[in-house]
This record gives C-alpha cells, sequence and structure tokens, in this order.
C-alpha cells in the first residue's frame, strides 16, 4: 500500500473511533439526563416530602401540647397575661422533650400541685420555696450551676421560665432514680426519705406527713390530665 493512502486510512480509522467515543459519551449523557436524573430528582422529592410530613407532625404534635398547656394554665390562673402563659406553656414543652421520663401532664400536675393551684410564678411557702415549681434557693444556686446559668440571687425562682428549667431538671433527676412516685416523693421529702420509703415496700409511715399527701395527690392530677387527651 502507498504511503498517502495508508495516511488516509489512519485518519479514517482514528476518525471511526473518535466517532464512537463521541457516541458512547453522547449515550452515557442521555442516559444520566433522562434515566438516572429524573429517578434521583424523584428519589430526592419523595425524601424531601417524607421529610415534611415529618416536620408537619412534631409541629402539630407541638401545637397540641401548648395548646393543652395554656388550658390547663387558664383554669387555675385566669389573671396571668397571654404572652406569659405562651412562654409558660412552650418552657413546659420543651422541658418535656429535653427530659424524656417527664411529659407535659406530669410536669403540669407536679406546678398544679407546687403552686397551690394558683400557677403564680411569684407564689413562696412558708418554708421559703419559690416560684411555679416551689425550688428552695440552695437548691436553686446548685442547679443554675449544673444548668449553665449565673445565679444572681434568688429573685430569678420568680422567673417562670428559669424556675421551670431547674424544677425539672431536678424533678427529671429524682425519676430517673426512684421512678415517678419515688421521683414525687424525693422531690418533696428528699432523696434520703424516698430511698427508705422505696426500701420499706412504699410504707407510708417512713414518709413525712406532707409528702404522705403530696405523692397521691400529684398523681390523681397526672391521671387526670393524661385522661383529659381520651375524651
Amino acid at each position: 500500500m502507498q504511503p498517502q493512502k495508508r495516511g488516509s486510512m489512519k485518519i479514517k480509522i482514528a476518525l471511526f473511533f473518535i466517532f464512537i467515543i463521541l457516541g458512547l459519551a453522547s449515550c452515557g449523557f442521555v442516559y444520566n439526563q433522562y434515566v438516572v436524573a429524573p429517578e434521583n430528582n424523584l428519589h430526592q422529592l419523595s425524601q424531601s416530602v417524607y421529610e415534611q410530613k415529618i416536620v408537619a407532625s412534631i409541629d402539630k404534635e407541638r401545637q397540641t401540647s401548648i395548646a393543652k398547656i395554656v388550658d390547663i394554665i387558664s383554669r387555675y390562673n385566669k389573671k396571668i397575661d397571654e404572652k406569659t402563659e405562651t412562654a409558660i406553656a412552650n418552657e413546659i414543652y420543651v422541658m418535656s422533650r429535653k427530659y424524656p421520663n417527664l411529659n407535659i401532664d406530669f410536669i403540669c400536675a407536679t406546678i398544679t400541685h407546687e403552686s397551690a393551684k394558683t400557677w403564680d410564678p411569684k407564689i413562696t411557702s412558708k418554708v421559703g420555696a419559690m416560684g411555679l415549681m416551689q425550688v428552695m434557693p440552695t437548691t436553686g444556686a446548685f442547679l443554675a450551676v449544673e444548668e449553665g446559668l449565673e445565679w444572681i440571687s434568688s429573685d430569678m425562682l420568680f422567673d417562670p421560665i428559669i424556675n421551670i428549667r431547674l424544677g425539672c431538671r431536678y424533678l427529671s433527676e429524682m425519676v430517673k432514680m426512684y421512678e415517678k412516685d419515688g421521683g414525687l416523693a424525693a422531690y418533696n421529702g428528699g432523696p434520703k426519705r424516698a430511698e427508705m420509703w422505696l426500701a420499706a415496700n412504699r410504707n407510708n409511715k417512713i414518709l413525712y406527713a406532707e409528702t404522705r399527701a403530696y405523692v397521691p395527690a400529684v398523681m390523681k392530677l397526672y391521671k387526670e390530665f393524661r385522661l383529659e387527651d381520651r375524651m
């Protein structure tokens, strides 16, 4: 074969392979554009819809919970302003999410009894317990350190948000150690007395008279609030 013809043949072969490569690349582009991409887009769309449903479900549960808390507050404190009421309800909901062993009904039952059914953020007991969850100043100062809050004075316990935050932290710790009824006994009468009570198979003679009445009273409110969801 002549050199000129050989050169021409090589160019034709090279062009042939170039066309094949370009064709395969084009097929790959078409496949990705019209087959893979739509499937990926469909998957992303399905994932997005699923996530939106989860967010919507969580938001609905949050709104329902806050509405229930607001209703409970308004039963006992008709003079509280709407802004404070909503802030309290929101904080209780947040605490119920932060501490899995608490829920809005249990927290509301505790506050209802602790505040002598007033839901008054400024309430003070004869022994000096303060605020909605009746936190003692010494206990509040200790809990504030655990919570990362700067303790300025005991008047901080009259702030319902701080009071609930500290009270729920302590209540959750007690419930974690002694379950709900034991946790309430510890919250009211102290951990040592609660331990003795549980060790004695819940012999009420072990508890202080106030605690003997306190535990069933809070548990009764807790049951009542829970039953409202079924009505």
